[in-house]
């Protein structure tokens, strides 16, 4: 399926069922639900498996299917038809039915808009067999899956028929696990692409990011916290709340200083990670945005500048305590047409709305560079409409905002890629180039540690009136 990446990907685990004849029959009709069934998703590569309060995915290529997630049915049917499934891994699915006939829509626990599915008589015919795992056919579903799903071939300057035609050759029964790994890894490297990544279970792996940047990682997260800490706030006392992974303090002139680390992990709680990050980040603020302080706040500076991501969800919960009325965070859309990387769906508008609780409208500064990835860019893109003033300071974002389409191997191995696009409201992306800043100042780099700057917080400062 699809999940949203975070710091240094680490994806959950899929869960792999056995392929075979069992796992082929919908249901029967005395046991069968409304949303039972075969479902095909638009776009995404995924077939969905509907029956006895279980939903199964299936990887599907021209040339391949491959058993992907099980969720299990985790509550009762809601008033409008839907039903939630979560994963051994806590992944939440809400299946839902629409107006139309045979047509349903899959929502995605924390990425925002929804997927749509329409009703199959069966399975793919692949389905009914075990995948062969020789590397010819590992060779080949890779290749295919990107060539079915991935949009930016033409941004990054790549040709993947002319790709197929370099490392194909260099592929048969006799290549070895390494000597495999190695052509993966060269046909996508040319990407530069942080979304994209190939792990083979083991010591090797593959991902990076756009040159000349740093994907961020708790090392360059504990090291530039402590630069800030000691530098900018000078003493004054860094309040930390969800994991660690925000954090805010008060400054000299009536300003703020918010520093948002990343999307997720705000909390410990295994069972329902997703509601337990989204009540942690609330608790934090409504501690931050108290009515006190957002009456007195003259300016507000939010720190992204290494960000590694997360649920796009939350982002756009901490936007709405940053407006008084609806705006247009960015509209989504997917790829859709196999055989034509340049089709795409209707994009689905993402609205921005005013949280029921104190709200600061007032300026704002938002910091980011090269190791704001992912959810952080989706939350920056998600401020470019926002009511009031909002002025950018830094470096460009990574340039990484689709979710991470995850998919499997047939040797076991796995891998990851893009296949969204994440546009402004007048139809631009910012894939591959990320974000680019209001204001340019260089971040956390070698310079700036060595004669202990930070010049895009102090432009921060000047910009909203502090003294420092």
């Amino acid at each position: 399926m699809v999940h949203r990446t975070r710091c240094a990907r680490a994806a959950a685990a899929v869960a792999l069922l056995a392929v075979g004849a069992a796992v082929l029959p919908v249901g029967s009709a005395s046991a069968a639900e409304p949303l039972d069934g075969v479902w095909r998703m638009d776009g995404y590569g995924t077939v969905l498996s509907v029956a006895h309060g279980r939903l199964r995915a299936f990887q599907t290529t021209a040339v391949s299917c491959l058993p992907g997630e099980v969720a299990e049915r985790s509550g009762p049917t809601a008033r409008d038809g839907s039903v939630t499934y979560t994963t051994s891994h806590k992944d939440v699915y809400t299946v839902r039915p629409s107006d139309l006939p045979d047509s349903a829509a899959l929502r995605v626990a924390g990425s925002p808009g929804e997927r749509g599915l329409r009703r199959i008589g069966a399975l793919p015919a692949a389905c009914a067999h075990r995948a062969p795992s020789d590397p010819v056919a590992v060779f080949e579903t890779f290749w295919r899956t990107f060539a079915e799903n991935y949009p930016f071939f033409a941004a990054k300057g790549v040709n993947w028929q002319e790709t197929y035609g370099r490392y194909r050759p260099r592929v048969n029964a006799t290549t070895s696990d390494g000597q495999l790994f190695t052509v993966l890894r060269d046909m996508v490297a040319p990407l530069n692409d942080a979304h994209v990544h190939l792990y083979d279970g083991g010591a090797r792996y593959f991902g990076q990011g756009r040159p000349g940047t740093v994907v961020p990682g708790p090392a360059l997260d504990a090291r530039v916290k402590a630069y800030v800490k000691d530098r900018d706030l000078r003493g004054r006392p860094l309040r930390e709340f969800a994991g660690g992974r925000i954090g805010y303090a008060d400054l000299p002139g009536g300003l703020g200083y918010l520093r948002v680390s990343g999307f997720g992990g705000y909390s410990a709680d295994r069972d329902d990670p997703y509601t337990a990050d989204e009540q942690a980040l609330d608790r934090a603020l409504d501690t931050v945005f108290s009515a006190e302080r957002t009456r007195a706040l003259k300016g507000l500076a939010i720190d992204l500048r290494v960000n590694g991501g997360g649920y796009d969800e939350l982002g756009l919960r901490i936007a709405s305590r940053l407006t008084d009325r609806p705006y247009l965070a960015y509209a989504k859309r997917h790829r859709d047409d196999p055989g034509d990387p340049g089709r795409f769906s209707r994009p689905q508008p993402i609205t921005v709305r005013p949280a029921g609780a104190p709200r600061y409208t007032g300026p704002l500064a938002v910091l980011t560079g090269g190791s704001t990835v992912s959810a952080g860019e989706t939350f920056t893109q998600a401020l470019i409409g926002r009511p009031g003033r909002t002025v950018r300071i830094g470096e460009n974002t990574q340039g990484v905002f689709s979710d991470v389409l995850d998919r499997d191997l047939p040797n076991g191995w796995t891998f990851g890629l893009p296949n969204e696009e994440f546009l402004t409201r007048d139809g631009r992306t910012f894939d591959g180039q990320g974000i680019p800043p209001d204001i340019r100042e260089p971040v956390f780099t070698a310079g700036e540690f060595g004669h202990r700057r930070d010049s895009a917080f102090d432009a921060a400062v000047a910009l909203l009136g502090g003294r420092g």
